[in-house]
């Protein structure tokens, strides 16, 4: 991690897959102050929208968050990264996810197999093949998963001078996010993760796997996308909080995220909220979500507060957060944002710790 990154909060922002909206969005974000623009893979390909912005910006990381590890191989994600960082001259970041067995088995007809240790070799295969385009050493990376044993001349991309990308991994479970500890660059956590869960589970078990291998904290940046109810006025920060309600409900509904509402003692929500679900009443489970579980998921604040409590919620926990302002919010007060953040996140004196 960078002097800067330990220095203060970073702040990105996503950019949409359609690709004729790439390059006035990205610009748009570089203009507004943000650090980083992340893509996902949702219905369209995520690395696509990335090249647009890195054409259209100049000092705007840009990452992948996520990509679908386990529907490709290891050499055509290591080609896609070693480009993409060459062409945005070393601003690339590249997020993996693991996704879940009916995805990855059905969707994309791929195997599916113990995912921590598979995306555990998947980096170092990654990082094997990159080592022998960048340092020129012999490929012969022989894994459970993976084997890359083969790499001639033709077949190897030219020099660049920018190093090789960070890897980022997108993590839940402890196992997981132990792993990140141990090899990761970065911790991608779900949005659906409150500051208790991050500071009394995520935190612990990196900090790990970290010790596991050797590592410290700076060795790794953790992103989080963090929603946000804000408004220029009370009905504009009513609106807002309809929405983010509806969309904590719909994550709570989810068995594979029961674990954070049970860490509340709000596990009997998920078992309502999973029934309506199943029956398709979407609105009706936003009306569960009531203001103490909104401000626990959600960070709830006038706009000139906004800045002041992101930093509250990230503090000790987050490196880089991805904040759901409300689409509504003017250009300038969006910047207002992140000019606070900057100015009230970066230590006096020069401390470049974390927390």
């Amino acid at each position: 991690m960078s002097s800067d990154t330990a220095a203060r909060l970073k702040v990105d922002r996503g950019i949409p897959s359609d690709l004729s909206r790439v390059p006035a969005v990205a610009s748009a974000i570089e203009r507004q102050g943000y650090d980083g623009c992340w893509t996902g893979e949702i219905n369209h390909d995520p690395f696509l929208p990335l090249l647009l912005a890195a054409e259209h910006t100049s000092r705007l990381e840009i990452g992948t968050s996520i990509a679908v590890a386990f529907a490709r191989n290891p050499m055509t994600v290591a080609n896609l990264g070693w480009d993409l960082q060459a062409y945005s001259r070393g601003r690339f970041n590249l997020g993996l996810g693991s996704q879940v067995a009916a995805h990855i088995e059905r969707r994309f007809s791929m195997p599916w197999s113990r995912p921590v240790p598979r995306m555990r070799e998947f980096i170092a295969a990654l990082r094997a093949i990159w080592a022998c385009w960048h340092d020129g050493t012999r490929l012969g990376f022989e894994g459970d998963f993976y084997s890359h044993t083969l790499m001639t001349p033709m077949f190897t991309p030219e020099p660049m001078p920018y190093g090789t990308p960070r890897v980022f991994v997108a993590a839940v479970g402890e196992a997981m996010t132990q792993m990140c500890g141990e090899v990761a660059d970065g911790l991608l956590a779900h949005a659906f993760t409150t500051k208790r869960y991050a500071d009394e589970v995520t935190t612990p078990a990196l900090l790990a796997g970290l010790a596991r291998a050797g590592r410290s904290r700076e060795d790794i940046e953790v992103s989080c996308p963090v929603f946000v109810v804000t408004g220029e006025d009370e009905t504009a920060m009513a609106q807002a909080a309809a929405g983010v309600r509806k969309q904590i409900a719909f994550y709570g509904s989810t068995p594979a995220y029961r674990g954070v509402l049970d860490l509340h003692g709000w596990g009997d929500l998920h078992t309502e909220l999973h029934r309506l679900s199943r029956l398709g009443q979407w609105d009706a489970m936003g009306d569960l979500v009531d203001d103490e579980v909104l401000s626990t998921f959600a960070v709830v604040a006038p706009l000139p507060e906004v800045a002041k409590a992101l930093i509250v919620r990230c503090a000790g926990a987050i490196d880089r957060v991805m904040p759901a302002l409300p689409a509504s919010l003017p250009e300038h007060a969006v910047t207002a944002v992140l000019e606070d953040v900057r100015s009230a996140s970066k230590p006096l004196g020069g401390n470049t710790e974390n927390g």
